[in-house]
Formats: C-alpha cells, sequence, structure tokens
C-alpha cells in the first residue's frame, strides 16, 4: 500500500507532467517549422503518456487523480513566450530537463519503464533547441552543430596557456619571495626548483584524476545506452529520430535514418553515444597519461623562467633577469591568449605582464619583511 508520502510524491509527478505536456504545446502552436511542430508535439505526448502512469498509481493507491490543469508558473512561462518568443519557453524547459533528468532513477515505479530514458533524452534534446535558441531548424543549424567539435584545438590551447601561465605566475612569486628574504642564491635556486616540481606534479596528478574519472563518467553512460537499446530499442530509435529533427533532418528521413541505424547494435550504440551523449567511444576523453605528462611539461616550461637567471648569477642582477624574463614569458602568454579572445595584443599581453609582475613585487615585499623580522 503506497504511503502518504508515496501519494504526494505521485501528484508531484503527475503535476510536473502536465506542465511539461502543455508548455511541449504551447511551442507547438507557436512555431512556424513544421520538424519542430512535430518534435515539440510527440515531446507532449510522451509527457501525457508518463502523466498517464502517475494517475494510474494514484488510483491504485485509492487516490482520486481529479482534473489536474495547469500551473500558474507554466501559464505564465507560456504567456511570456507567446510575448517574447519560444527562445524564452525554450530554454526555460531546458533547464528544468536538465536538473530533472535524473528525478526518475531511484523512483521504483520507473522500473522497467521508459521514464527514465526518456527524462534524459529530452534533456539532451531541449539542450541541442536551447544552445541555437532556434526559430526555424534547417540543414545551416546542423552544420553549427558538427562545427562545434571544430573548437577542440581552441581548447587544446586555451590549456596549454594557462597551464603555462600558472607555472609562470607561482612560481615568479615564489622566486621573488625567497629573494626578497634571503640574499642566498642557493636557497632561491632550491626554492625555485622545489616549487617547479611541486606544482608540476600537483598539474600531472590532477589532470591525470579528471581525465580518468571522465573516462570512467564516459564508460559508465555507454553501458547505461547499450541496456537501454537492448531493453527499448523502439524508444532508442523513437529518440534518435527526435535527435535529427532537433539538427534540422525532415521528420520521414529522421525517422527513417535512425530505424537504419538501429539494425545493428553495435553501430547504433557508436551513433547514439555520439548523437546523444556527445561521447566519442573510440577515445573517451582522451589519455590520462598523455594529459598528466603535457600538464606537467607546460607547467614546469612556464616555472623555468624566473629560475633560469639564478643558474648564472646572483643578487639584484639575477633578480632584475628574473623579471625581464618573467615579463616577455607573461606578455607573450597574453598574445597567446588574444588568440582565444579576440582582444588587442599588446592590451592582452600587458595586461598578463602587469598582474604577474605585481603580484612578483607583493611576495618580493611580503619576503622582504619576513627576512628583516627573521633575521
Amino acid at each position: 500500500m503506497a504511503s502518504q508520502a508515496d501519494v504526494a510524491r505521485y501528484r508531484e509527478n503527475l503535476q510536473d507532467e502536465i506542465d511539461g505536456a502543455a508548455m511541449y504545446r504551447a511551442l507547438a502552436g507557436m512555431e512556424e517549422e513544421p520538424a519542430l511542430v512535430e518534435l515539440y508535439e510527440r515531446l507532449a505526448a510522451t509527457e501525457e503518456r508518463h502523466a498517464g502512469l502517475w494517475r494510474e498509481k494514484l488510483a491504485e493507491a485509492g487516490e482520486e487523480p481529479g482534473d489536474r490543469g495547469v500551473s500558474r508558473r507554466a501559464r505564465v512561462l507560456i504567456w511570456l513566450a507567446s510575448k517574447m518568443g519560444t527562445g524564452v519557453l525554450v530554454s526555460t524547459i531546458a533547464q528544468q530537463e536538465r536538473a530533472g533528468q535524473f528525478m526518475y532513477d531511484d523512483q521504483p515505479e520507473t522500473e522497467g519503464t521508459t521514464l527514465r530514458a526518456d527524462e534524459r533524452s529530452h534533456a539532451r534534446i531541449l539542450s541541442t533547441l536551447a544552445e541555437d535558441n532556434p526559430t526555424t531548424m534547417t540543414g545551416p543549424v546542423l552544420a553549427r552543430l558538427e562545427g562545434r567539435h571544430s573548437a577542440v584545438g581552441g581548447n587544446a590551447l586555451r590549456a596549454a596557456v594557462l597551464g603555462a601561465n600558472d607555472g609562470l605566475v607561482s612560481n615568479l612569486a615564489l622566486v621573488m619571495a625567497i629573494a626578497g628574504a634571503s640574499s642566498s642564491r642557493t636557497a632561491v635556486l632550491i626554492a625555485g626548483l622545489a616549487g617547479l616540481l611541486a606544482g608540476a606534479i600537483s598539474m600531472a596528478l590532477g589532470e591525470w584524476i579528471s581525465v580518468q574519472s571522465s573516462r570512467e563518467l564516459n564508460q559508465r553512460q555507454l553501458e547505461t545506452e547499450r541496456s537501454e537499446i537492448e531493453e527499448f530499442p523502439e524508444e532508442e530509435a523513437e529518440e534518435l529520430a527526435l535527435i535529427y529533427q532537433a539538427k534540422g533532418i525532415p521528420p520521414d528521413q529522421a525517422a527513417e535514418l535512425a530505424a537504419s541505424v538501429m539494425q545493428d547494435a553495435e553501430r547504433a550504440l557508436d551513433t547514439m553515444a555520439r548523437e546523444e551523449l556527445g561521447i566519442d567511444p573510440d577515445d573517451l576523453g582522451g589519455s590520462p597519461w598523455e594529459a598528466a605528462i603535457t600538464s606537467f611539461f607546460l607547467f614546469a616550461i612556464g616555472a623555468i623562467l624566473p629560475v633560469l637567471p639564478f643558474f648564472f648569477t646572483s643578487g639584484l642582477p639575477a633578480i632584475s633577469m628574473s623579471l625581464l624574463f618573467s615579463g616577455l614569458g607573461l606578455f607573450g602568454l597574453g598574445a597567446a591568449i588574444s588568440l582565444m579572445t579576440g582582444r588587442n595584443v599588446w592590451w592582452s599581453g600587458s595586461r598578463q605582464t602587469i598582474f604577474g609582475l605585481v603580484a612578483a613585487a607583493i611576495t618580493f615585499g611580503i619576503g622582504s619583511l619576513l627576512g628583516v623580522a627573521v633575521g
């Protein structure tokens, strides 16, 4: 027998599904693009099917589901969309679907149903739509979506620049602090090299853990997707068709393409992984060892610049050369950052140099005060 807490949960779930169906129906009524209209209608039908399950659960618990209407919040959102455009409603639903995509995973009543997979599917489809905030979804939209993959190179450049920048700024601050506290060249060298190794090792370990964790998560998602393809092939085919429609492929072609893909389980998994999850099954997020080694050397390259002069000289000449080498390195990194931001090279380079040298001046001053106090 369902408890009062279960009954309250059933009613909350029912209201969520009623509101979702109403908002999808409203979007279908506001759209002019036939592919999007059909997409929203199908999403609304899915939400209504979900609502039917919770009505059944309420009836089984001896509760009268009643003729529940759309909530005030949903009505306000629909009204705003009618005045300001569908983008308002699409982005709101996308956030709602992302937040609730796992809401049914721990509810035993959904075991053996498609509700869990449906919620995750809706979250992914709405995220695709919200990213483009479309008024129409045609062929060029598909090209833009696929074109996002070209940003990988930019992300690699960003990671390289930031890794070297972290090493340079952190070790420059450390070297200047020790140089301010002590006139010993050996002390500065030991501290600088220790800072280089400690920082580089920390960066490498952090990257290894990050990439390995991402790979393990992706592997788990692939196994979940494989199970869903085996248990609910028709629903997965429909989901894939919806994704294709969201990218601008006409409904008939989307359904035909999805059906063709689902005929081969391995091909279906590969396609769903790429289209649904954004995962390359052959890569799973990259090599953790490659990421770790790259991070180690990038940090070390930046961190060695402030230390180099102390291998050959000491005192004020070494400090001056260290600041000069570091300043040039900071300017170069700032200029590299401008490739990603589109800002003026001189402005980006100068800003990076000023920030780094200000940090060095502060730590030098602190080191000098500590050196006097301890000495």
